[in-house]
């Protein structure tokens, strides 16, 4: 079914029309501008949307959880039905090829799937009982109830990477939502008729499973829409994917508010990858390959590229280093998001080669188009590195360095060195887990997610995985925004001493109780 952009501003129910202050869409693989104008979302909407949100609030976190998990499965239901004009719309705003928008779409719908039984599993209650002991010497113990309940409305800002998973629909949105949190979109806008065609797919949803309005409102626009939006005293809790200076600015602006409020800011992070000596000697062709497809990825513009590799020198190291060059050297650099992100990607990786220690192992094919970056990887040793603070710092796009270090010890200290991660991987054999095993305490404390023998592009959505890290991966290191963890970010916990049982939440009464996961005087019990 056709859904036709017209660049307005989606608050609750109403289509609010762009005036002059407006933008364009751009189509990175071209340079062309794409129609139509999308509204700069003002002060007034973003307050108008927030009012609205703080109505529904109540209604929306009182619902049945049975309703709440059905408008996430009608949001999947919606964006599917846009069918090929979203694939389409998406491709020309990102330039990201078709399989790629796809299998987003794929997993975008997959995470709202998952929400929906997680609201309905019920274990995000985090219910516990503590029954009274009147008796108890030399004091009496009181009656405890505990529950989890969601913040308020959430603001969300899109990011530009991922056009569905992590934007309008995406994981910050399914989680808050699944939380009983209504939802305010900032739009991305390199991306905005994506966006616009997604929020129209929410709120068909919302209409059709007859949640308040309210519960979700989508604002294209700029730096200052977002700025008006978090200020806003009735947003209680904040989702972003992007830099680390917007995420900071973000946080900051958060924390100057009358009533400072949490932001869940994914930020930046280079991703580690440990080369061990036996697995470099074993396969240094299957290692080469790997690095450069999980480097130029999407033209290595994930949050999780592997753009940091950390290598102990031997003679095991040349043969992997001339199978890297010549791996790298046949890639064809991609289109990448929009020409500012091209931009800084070119300048950050310039000055990766041009710093002093520095040396260049290969590079990809020139570029045969606009706005395609050109692939690189640099060698560095250990004094270098640690002593040039501006090595460590995010290029975002396909451009990695690896750290030579001379022995163990100068390993150790480089792990020790470097900031907090999203991921660290090890890529190992048999003979390397000894060493490995004595790096892990200090991995576990830099990054979010370790995994041995794959590469660290991308993310499942599960119930065990992390996206998340110390800073400056993350702006609240003990969270993750994929996966049914990233539901607690957008819940508090109550507890209730001493209350009637009239005055209990249903959760913590009789069936209710029973039909829920909970701890009772310290024991778990079952559902039934």
């Amino acid at each position: 079914m056709s859904e036709k952009i017209t660049g307005a501003a989606l608050i609750g129910n109403a289509d609010i029309a762009r005036e002059e202050q407006s933008f364009l869409a751009f189509n990175p693989s071209t340079g062309e501008m794409l129609e139509p104008a999308f509204r700069i979302s003002s002060a007034e909407d973003a307050a108008r949307a927030s009012s609205l949100a703080a109505a529904a609030f109540q209604p929306y976190r009182h619902l049945p959880y049975t309703q709440r998990a059905t408008f996430l499965r009608a949001i999947a239901e919606e964006i599917m039905t846009l069918g090929d004009d979203l694939i389409s719309r998406a491709m020309q705003e990102t330039g990201l090829p078709e399989a790629r928008i796809k299998t987003e779409r794929t997993r975008t719908c997959w995470q709202l799937e998952l929400f929906a039984r997680v609201v309905e599993r019920g274990d995000w209650l985090d219910l516990r009982v503590d029954t009274a002991q009147p008796d108890r010497a030399p004091l009496p113990k009181s009656a405890f109830h505990l529950r989890q309940i969601p913040l308020g409305p959430v603001a969300v800002f899109g990011s530009s990477n991922f056009p569905l998973a992590f934007s309008v629909a995406g994981g910050d949105t399914s989680s808050a939502l699944a939380a009983g949190c209504p939802v305010i979109v900032k739009g991305h806008p390199a991306h905005p008729g994506t966006g616009e065609l997604v929020a129209r797919a929410v709120r068909k949803a919302a209409i059709r499973t007859n949640m308040p309005e309210g519960v979700f409102s989508y604002l294209p626009g700029e730096v200052a829409t977002g700025t008006e939006l978090v200020k806003n005293p009735a947003i209680k809790a904040v989702g972003f994917t992007g830099s680390r200076a917007g995420g900071m600015a973000l946080v900051n602006l958060a924390a100057s508010r009358p009533e400072p409020i949490p932001v869940y800011a994914e930020m930046s992070s280079i991703n580690p990858v440990l080369l061990f000596p036996e697995a470099l000697k074993r396969r240094p062709a299957d290692l080469a390959k790997g690095y450069v497809g999980s480097l130029t990825q999407g033209a290595g513009q994930f949050c999780t590229n592997p753009g940091l590799v950390f290598v102990i020198d031997g003679p095991e190291l040349s043969p992997f280093l001339s199978a890297l060059a010549a791996e790298i050297g046949d890639h064809e650099p991609a289109v990448m998001l929009t020409k500012n992100i091209y931009g800084a990607f070119e300048r950050g990786r310039d000055a990766l080669q041009h710093s002093p220690g520095v040396t260049t192992i290969g590079e990809s094919q020139p570029p045969n188009g606009p706005n395609r970056g050109r692939a690189a990887v640099f060698r560095t040793d250990f004094a270098t590195f640690t002593q040039n603070p501006d090595l460590e710092r995010e290029v975002f796009g396909a451009s990695s360095l690896i750290v030579v270090c001379q022995d163990v010890g100068e390993l150790e200290r480089a792990l020790a060195y470097i900031e907090g991660q999203l991921t660290a991987t090890l890529q190992l054999e048999a003979e390397d887990i000894p060493l490995a095993r004595s790096l892990m305490p200090t991995l576990e404390l830099k990054a979010g997610r370790i995994l041995a023998n794959e590469w660290p592009t991308g993310v499942e959505v599960t119930d065990a995985m992390v996206h998340g890290g110390p800073y400056p991966a993350t702006s609240a290191g003990a969270t993750t925004s994929v996966g049914t963890l990233a539901i607690r970010r957008f819940l508090r916990p109550v507890s209730y001493q001493s209350l009637p049982a009239a005055l209990l939440p249903n959760e913590l009464q009789g069936e209710a109780l029973s039909a829920h996961p909970h701890l009772l005087d310290g024991v778990v019990k079952s559902p039934g």
